[in-house]
């Protein structure tokens, strides 16, 4: 909203500094500062109101060291992220463009989605409490488990539909050859009526046209392209027309898997805040330098028109995560929730996605992915077992992983420092994908 004033300002009276907006560094370094300012200081009020409401944690005894203490944490906080990361890119970005909507479409629709199951688990420990019975977390566990996986997948279908589909949705591809109609690869049409864009390159003018594209990176080959065309190619000439099912399926999926592996890491105070800031930076990295045709060019790597707004988003992202582990790390004065851990698992997954990275999420995301892994480890090993033997048995001491080595000794806050460090490392090998081919 004051991009629009400040650029209002700027075109009709010509205002001192309002110029500054339409500098897209000013806005995102902006969007961090609010975001962390929002999160510390309006978030120790929220704190204090869900205090107040009596919005704790319940916690079951399951013999991990601490645990107990954390009985009556406030939880829901998941409140400040969100408010973190919409007030900032309401303020900051240009709302016309289409990654910015989808992603605060991501943020809202996740949001309460958690905020509904949040709500309900709470209602039930009300209920009990006040008929003086003791709250069993079996008894009644928020929003039904399928509801949640709806949710995750209406959403999924809404962006896999909107980035395959829309026109505003782009590529840039340069014209080696005019003889080959701009070298179109299977499933690429031309947008904007063919329009061809001129740019002097390191003083040689050369020629771009604008494609939508069924493209992805892929890591460590050397073309570092994907067409998921390639995907259905195989059944037959003319295939390639269906390559949309295959496209939507597979985001619906990332977006489900990504958004359950930050539910399941949220288990340490400030592991998921602190894991989801670290992957937000990285990711922001590859929003900035796709969304700028110099650096795209100069790492010869994919330019995407219109991307570069979407860092302002992602800038909030950060900053909120960041502000949000102020009162989250050891030990924790407030936990998310599914509110704020649902949310960000869908942006992460939505803006790997949007940045056409999605390839990459095991790597950068892999402390979600083998804390989800270790899940579905556990509990296949333990029907399995059960079945065949009478006896259920175990691959690790507790999942998730982070509960596992709670059993076997380790402090939660070196548990979760530790996990930062490993997700710093993978976020740094993901960057260097960009020029190992």
């Amino acid at each position: 909203m004051l991009y629009y004033l400040f650029t209002w300002l700027k075109q009709a009276y010509n205002f001192p500094g309002a110029g500054l907006f339409q500098y897209l560094t000013f806005r995102i370094v902006m969007a961090i500062i609010l975001s962390l300012l929002i999160a510390t200081v309006y978030g120790k009020r929220i704190i204090l109101f869900l205090k107040k409401k009596q919005i704790g944690e319940s916690v079951r005894d399951l013999g991990l060291e601490g645990q107990i203490q954390k009985k009556g944490t406030p939880t829901m906080g998941g409140i400040i992220i969100l408010f973190s990361i919409l007030i900032p890119t309401l303020l900051f970005a240009n709302l016309d463009k289409v990654y910015i909507r989808l992603m605060i479409l991501c943020t809202v629709w996740l949001g309460i989605i958690g905020f509904l199951d949040d709500y309900f688990k709470i209602k039930a420990r009300k209920a009990a409490k006040n008929k003086g019975e003791t709250y069993k977390k079996k008894d009644s566990d928020g929003l039904a488990g399928i509801s949640k996986i709806v949710g995750q997948v209406g959403l999924g279908l809404i962006i896999g539909v909107t980035l395959y589909f829309s026109n505003a949705v782009t590529v840039e591809r340069e014209i080696v050859t005019l003889d080959v109609k701009y070298s179109l690869h299977p499933g690429e049409k031309i947008v904007k009526n063919g329009a061809i864009i001129r740019r002097e390159i390191d003083g040689d003018e050369r020629s771009f046209v604008t494609v939508k594209t069924p493209i992805t990176t892929i890591p460590f080959v050397k073309n570092h392209e994907f067409n998921y065309s390639k995907l259905i190619s195989w059944i037959g000439e003319g295939a390639e027309k269906y390559t949309w099912i295959i496209y939507i399926l597979i985001v619906t999926l990332i977006i489900t898997a990504v958004s359950n592996g930050a539910n399941l890491t949220d288990g340490l105070d400030g592991l998921a805040s602190g894991v989801s800031a670290i992957i937000g930076a990285g990711i922001g990295i590859f929003v900035y330098l796709s969304g700028n045709y110099r650096f795209a060019e100069y790492l010869n790597i994919m330019y995407i028109p219109n991307l570069g707004e979407l860092s302002i988003f992602v800038g909030a992202f950060v900053g909120a995560c960041v502000g949000f582990l102020w009162y989250n790390a050891y030990p924790a004065q407030v936990f998310m929730g599914d509110t704020g851990s649902l949310a960000l698992g869908g942006i992460i997954a939505s803006l790997a996605i949007i940045v056409r990275k999605e390839l990459l999420i095991p790597i950068f995301c892999g402390i979600f992915f083998i804390e989800e892994l270790s899940v579905i480890i556990q509990v296949g090993y333990f029907k399995y077992t059960k079945k065949k033997y009478g006896e259920g048995k175990r691959v690790f001491l507790m999942s998730p992983l982070h509960h596992h080595y709670q059993k076997k000794g380790f402090h939660e806050n070196k548990i979760a420092m530790r996990f930062w460090i490993i997700t710093l490392l993978l976020v740094l090998t993901s960057i260097v994908t960009l020029k190992i081919r």
